[in-house]
């Protein structure tokens, strides 16, 4: 079959024009002023009515699009690792106290909140900071 060859089911037939004169009157069954009596007005339908009365979650909202650092905690550090070992970002990922992003290998923040015991070698790492803007780990 060819684009041709298609032929309409049923004929189209055309909305009747009101307000012409005729059998219909001036207004024709629409009344007299208003949006119904207007010519492509439209009224509104249900469902904008509803989501117009929802509020709005208002002001600038910025999320960042910078990748936040993978953040481990002292304690956990106590538990996985041995006095004396390197932590680093690949030491932490075969720990398994961290994960790869994106395929990506992550920042990686440590927090000293917890106190850390044992001594470590650290490397690649960031640090938290305190109130005072020290860190909380003791870096030699």
């Amino acid at each position: 079959m060819q684009a041709h060859q298609l032929q309409p089911y049923h004929r189209g037939r055309r909305a009747r024009r009101i307000g012409r004169g005729g059998k219909r009157g001036t207004y024709s069954g629409r009344g007299i002023k208003g949006m119904g009596a207007r010519a492509g007005a439209k009224r509104r339908p249900a469902e904008r009515e509803i989501l117009k009365k929802i509020p709005k979650l208002r002001g600038y909202k910025f999320k960042s699009f910078r990748e936040k650092p993978a953040v481990v905690s002292g304690a956990a550090l106590e538990k996985k690792f041995n006095e004396g070992d390197t932590v680093s970002p690949e030491t932490l990922l075969r720990a398994g106290l961290i994960h790869k992003a994106k395929g990506r290998m992550p920042a990686v923040k440590i927090l000293g909140a917890g106190g850390i015991k044992k001594k470590f070698s650290f490397r690649g790492v960031s640090f938290s900071r305190n109130k005072e803007g020290v860190p909380d780990i003791h870096v030699p």
